[in-house]
C-alpha cells in the first residue's frame, strides 16, 4: 500500500487520513513515519517492552503497542496548544527496544544505551513503557545528555521511592530512590503530582522528603485547581532541564483501567493534559508514558488517555525547539 502522507514544513508528516483510512496499515505513533524512513529525527517516539519489574499486575510490554494503535485518530494539529507538532519538526517512530526480559540489571543498560544512542544527534525522547523501572536508564541518559542532573516531574498513584522488593534494588517501585542516589536529579526541583492512596508506613514519607521530592496529591489538584498546581511546579522547576515521566495510574482507573497497580481517587485525563500543557515553554529534555497493561483496558480507554497525553508531550517538545516557527501550517483538512 503507497503511504501517502502529510507534509509539511519540510518534514514527513503521519498518513493521511482523508486518503487512507485510520484503521488500515501500519500502526506506528499517530501513524507517523517510521526512523529508517526519515534522515533524522527531532522527536523520536520509542517502545520499551518490558515489565519484569512489576510488583502485582504484569502485562505493560505489551503497553506500548496498545498506545500506538489508540493513537491511530491523534491528528496533526493540537487547538489546545496551537501547534502542529509534526510541522514544526520531524517526529518519527523509533520502533522498540529489544530488551532481556530474564535480567532486569541487563535491561537497564540496554534501554539506557539505546536512550543515548537515539539522542546522540540532539534527538529528544519520548518513551512508551513498559513499567516504570525503565525511568531510571532514562533519566541517566537524559541527565548525560544535559551534562548536568535534571529536574523532574513525576506523575503517578505512588511515590516509587521505595529502597527495595524481596531485596531487589530495581523495581518499578524504587527508580526515583535509586535516581536521587546516584545524584541525576535536581532535587531542588522534583515533584510528584497525583500520588494517593495507602502507604506500607509514614517513613514512607520521611524518606520522599529527605530525597528532597515536592508531593501534589490527587486530592490537592482537586481542590487547588490545575492553575494554582501549574504555578506552582513551574516556580519550582524554573529554567532547569526537565524529564517528565508519567504513570497511567495516576489518572482515576474509570478513566485508566488497564494499569498494573490501580488506585482509587485519582485525577481525572482532563486534569492531567491541562497540567501537561501548563509547562508550555519549559525545556523539556525528555519523557515517558509508562504502566499501560491492555489486559486490563476496556474500551482503549487507556491507550487512549495514554495517547493523548504522549501527543502532548511530543506538542510541547515540539513547541521548544521551534518557538517561533516562519511558515505557517499547511496541514491538510483532517477529518
Amino acid at each position: 500500500m503507497e503511504e501517502l502522507r502529510v507534509t509539511g514544513g519540510g518534514h514527513l508528516g503521519p498518513i493521511d487520513s482523508s486518503r487512507i483510512p485510520r484503521y488500515a496499515g501500519a500502526a506506528t505513533f499517530a501513524r507517523l513515519p517510521r526512523l529508517d524512513q526519515v534522515d533524522r529525527a527531532d522527536i523520536a517516539v520509542v517502545g520499551v517492552p518490558f515489565d519484569s519489574g512489576v510488583s502485582y499486575r504484569p502485562g505493560a510490554r505489551f503497553g506500548g503497542n496498545h498506545i500506538r494503535e489508540a493513537s491511530r485518530l491523534l491528528r496533526p494539529y493540537n487547538p489546545a496548544l496551537d501547534v502542529s507538532p509534526f510541522e514544526r519538526v520531524q517526529v518519527a517512530d523509533a520502533g522498540d527496544m529489544a530488551v532481556n526480559p530474564f535480567n532486569i540489571n541487563e535491561a537497564i543498560e540496554t534501554v539506557q544505551q539505546n536512550a543515548l544512542d537515539l539522542t546522540a544527534d540532539g534527538a529528544r525522547l519520548v518513551t512508551l513503557g513498559g513499567d516504570h523501572t525503565i525511568a531510571l536508564p532514562l533519566l541517566r541518559a537524559a541527565a548525560e545528555r544535559a551534562g548536568s542532573p535534571v529536574a523532574m516531574l513525576h506523575f503517578d498513584a505512588h511515590l516509587d521511592t521505595w529502597d527495595t522488593y524481596f531485596g531487589a534494588e530495581y523495581t518499578h517501585g524504587t527508580p526515583f530512590r535509586r535516581a536521587v542516589e546516584e545524584g541525576i536529579l535536581d532535587t531542588e526541583a522534583i515533584s510528584h503530582v497525583g500520588t494517593r492512596g495507602p502507604l506500607y508506613g509514614v517513613r514512607d514519607l520521611e524518606d520522599d522528603r529527605r530525597f528532597g521530592f515536592g508531593i501534589v496529591t490527587s486530592s490537592d489538584v482537586y481542590r487547588q485547581g490545575v492553575d494554582e498546581v501549574v504555578d506552582a511546579l513551574r516556580t519550582r522547576i524554573g529554567n532547569r532541564p526537565l524529564y517528565v515521566s508519567v504513570d497511567i495510574d495516576v489518572l482515576d482507573p474509570a478513566h485508566a483501567p488497564g494499569t498494573g497497580t490501580p488506585e482509587a481517587g485519582g485525577i481525572t485525563s482532563r486534569e492531567l493534559l491541562e497540567i501537561l500543557r501548563g509547562l508550555r515553554g519549559l525545556n523539556l529534555v525528555g519523557a515517558d508514558v509508562v504502566e499501560v497493561a491492555p489486559a486490563y483496558d476496556h474500551a482503549e480507554l487507556t491507550g487512549v488517555a495514554a495517547s493523548h497525553v504522549a501527543y502532548d508531550l511530543v506538542t510541547l517538545m515540539a513547541d521548544t525547539l521551534t518557538p517561533d516557527p516562519s511558515t505557517s501550517a499547511t496541514t491538510p483538512e483532517d477529518k
